[in-house]
């Protein structure tokens, strides 16, 4: 079992930042592709944003030019870096690898933006 742990979740106001990091205990390159889901207050899960082995980054249109995602080979995390934060993005974010054709998820960082 590949265990992924999220961590950097917290509260912040509209308009602010805040980075996420998603850590392996395998180094992050094995996996074919990452990602980042969120699940809003009574919504459901949706895709945020991921990156391929290759480097290939993509974005749900709600992120687009305010999150990025990145992956940190020397502290071999998959980072989510969020900025101009508004209510809506409040939810449980969740990281997810690829890794020998399995999908494996973490447990979620909870983060809440205050209007």
């Amino acid at each position: 079992q590949v265990q992924l742990v999220e961590s950097g979740g917290g509260v912040v106001r509209t308009g602010g930042s805040l980075d996420l990091s998603c850590a392996s205990a395998l180094v992050i390159d094995a996996f074919d592709i990452w990602g980042w889901y969120r699940q809003t207050p009574g919504g459901q899960r949706e895709a945020v944003a991921s990156v391929t082995m290759a480097g290939v980054e993509n974005y749900a249109d709600f992120v687009k030019g305010r999150f990025t995602i990145k992956r940190d080979k020397w502290r071999n995390t998959v980072d989510l870096r969020m900025s101009s934060l508004e209510p809506e993005d409040t939810g449980v974010y969740y990281c997810t690898g690829r890794y020998r054709s399995r999908d494996f998820w973490g447990q979620g960082t909870q983060v809440t933006v205050s209007s």
